[in-house]
């Protein structure tokens, strides 16, 4: 029986039309950077104080600074051994019944009360505009800073399962088209929010939509090129993710208002509408859904842009799956083999997206140059994709796989008990743990895709990254309140669970040269599957045409 992988062979496994898609899909993953960590700058915390309406008509008739009027009348408190002006909190003072002259060197309050603030705050903005100056989310209410990172995590969990069970029902093309609309509509809605509660219902239906467009995408992508590209195109497709944050900090230091930057990360799933008339749908779903036909004529496109020439065979395209339309969520757990995957696969999406998001959001509470943090941050990601492609077709899969966490981890906890005073050496550390974690969570969305069979792989790949979106959810409160407590902690806790992921990631089977599974027996039997793939490849190769070579293929990537 003739496979899509067999066809490939001669329509092309690389060439010019799949460039082309592959281009166009790319380009997705860009503004979903913005989405994802966006938060660095439209929830940015700048310095802030109680507001006290009697020493700001001071400070304006005598020209203080506001580094002045705070260290003036402002409590102080003790924090890490330091003494500093307080941010939540006030004197209690009758301001008519006090003397305060413009040549004030000190005041004496030393029997007046403590109390929270009542009149708002005051910050020292920086030329920034965030939700949270707008909204005033600092003491009490900081958390809710947490919650806008939380609600979009909460749409990217129930959208990406909706929107991989519809994938597999429906179709790549229209499900990826469906929510580049949502998108584009939510994000423009989140950009106008007139409150913090409708702000946070709109960023869930924004979360809905953006994920599960990625992965929709990057499923779309692995499905049309042959087997020994799969790697190539899949990490590449996520190098543009690490694009999409080295524009970020360009964007934010030029758009300093939270609404406008919303809206520049939006506008592009407006552009990506047009895909409409650019983008096939997968001939591998139409298989699984025995849509032959539809599957045939998209192919001998493939073949003609590609200027190869198939044989008659073609009109044998068939699928094992073909009578089993429909994806079911039992599929990933009714048989050991499958069980296993999904437990592992979906461990390190949590482990991947808590560290990863983790690590990058800390960068918004250390207090240094947030822009150049970024840039740095940006670029480490870079060398994590020339180490996966470098490795992962001589070594395998599995073995960077569980490696890139186990550094990942093993940085985190090193970087936690690494002084202050040396600087130099903990950012070091601390990029190199940011490259491991990058380089997993690059690699658990490819090997995702090929540890599940076509007709269920949209929704595998969903399912599993849904504790992604757990991971998303959590990963703000972890930072933000263990941080509270003490700046490392979290690091430590991201070190464990990395430390984690990677020993799970060895009890993987080594997908490296294998073809895509077409059905659960072949993850369940995969040496029945490498049998029936070399005794099918021999079949082809005596009924290929005479201008079908090896020299023939696409240059590989």
């Amino acid at each position: 029986m003739t496979t899509f992988d067999d066809i490939l062979e001669e329509a092309g496994k690389f060439g010019r039309f799949q460039k082309r898609i592959f281009a166009l899909l790319c380009l997705l993953s860009m503004p979903f950077a913005g989405v994802y960590v966006g938060i660095v700058f439209q929830g940015y915390t700048p310095e802030h104080w109680c507001r006290q309406p009697a020493v700001a008509e001071v400070r304006q008739d005598c020209g203080w600074s506001l580094e002045r009027s705070r260290q003036l009348v402002l409590p102080r408190v003790n924090v890490s051994g330091v003494a500093q002006t307080s941010s939540c909190t006030r004197y209690e003072v009758d301001w008519n019944a006090t003397t305060l002259t413009c040549d004030a060197k000190d005041l004496n309050f030393s029997r007046a009360t403590v109390t929270s603030c009542t009149d708002g705050w005051e910050f020292d903005y920086e030329g920034r505009q965030s939700f949270v100056t707008e909204f005033d989310l600092v003491c009490s209410d900081a958390w809710l800073v947490d919650m806008y990172q939380a609600t979009l995590n909460v749409g990217f969990l129930i959208g990406t399962i909706a929107t991989g069970y519809l994938a597999d029902r429906f179709g790549r093309k229209i499900s990826f088209l469906v929510s580049c609309l949502l998108n584009g509509i939510a994000g423009i809605i989140v950009a106008v929010a007139p409150n913090y509660v409708s702000l946070l219902v709109f960023r869930t239906l924004y979360g809905f939509g953006v994920k599960g467009g990625w992965v929709v995408g990057y499923v779309l992508i692995t499905e049309i090129v042959g087997v020994q590209y799969r790697r190539t195109v899949g990490v590449l497709y996520q190098m543009f993710f690490s694009v999409g944050i080295l524009l970020l900090p360009l964007i934010a230091y030029f758009v300093t208002d939270w609404r406008w930057f919303q809206v520049i990360i939006t506008i592009p799933y407006f552009v990506f509408l047009s895909y409409y008339w650019f983008i096939p749908e997968s001939p591998r779903w139409l298989l699984s859904q025995n849509k032959i036909a539809k599957a045939v004529e998209i192919t001998e496109g493939i073949a003609k842009e590609n200027k190869m020439t198939l044989s008659k065979n073609i009109e044998t395209l068939a699928d094992d799956n073909a009578d089993c339309t429909t994806a079911s969520f039992m599929d990933l757990i009714r048989t050991p083999k499958m069980r296993k995957h999904t437990f592992i696969l979906s461990f390190n999406w949590f482990t991947s997206a808590v560290v990863y998001q983790g690590l990058i959001m800390r960068l918004g509470i250390l207090g240094g140059n947030v822009y150049i943090d970024f840039l740095i941050s940006g670029l480490v990601e870079f060398p994590a994709a020339f180490l996966i492609l470098f490795t992962i077709e001589r070594i395998g899969r599995r073995l960077p796989f569980a490696t890139a966490n186990i550094v990942a981890g093993v940085s985190c906890l090193i970087t936690a008990f690494i002084p202050e005073s040396m600087f130099w050496f903990k950012t070091v550390v601390a990029c190199i743990g940011r490259l491991g974690i990058t380089m997993a969570f690059e690699m658990v969305v490819f090997v995702n895709t090929e540890l599940y069979p076509t007709f269920v792989r949209n929704l595998g790949v969903s399912v599993c990254s849904t504790l992604c979106d757990i991971g998303g959810i959590i990963a703000p409160f972890m930072l933000y309140r263990l941080a509270a407590i003490w700046l490392e902690l979290p690091l430590i806790i991201f070190g464990f669970l990395a430390f984690a992921a990677g020993g799970l990631v060895l009890l993987l089977p080594e997908t490296r040269g294998r073809p895509l599974p077409e059905t659960i027996d072949d993850i369940e039997f995969p040496e029945k599957m490498m049998e029936k793939a070399e005794m099918e490849k021999q079949q082809l190769s005596s009924l290929l045409p005479s201008n079908v070579s090896s020299s023939k293929d696409p240059v590989r990537v």
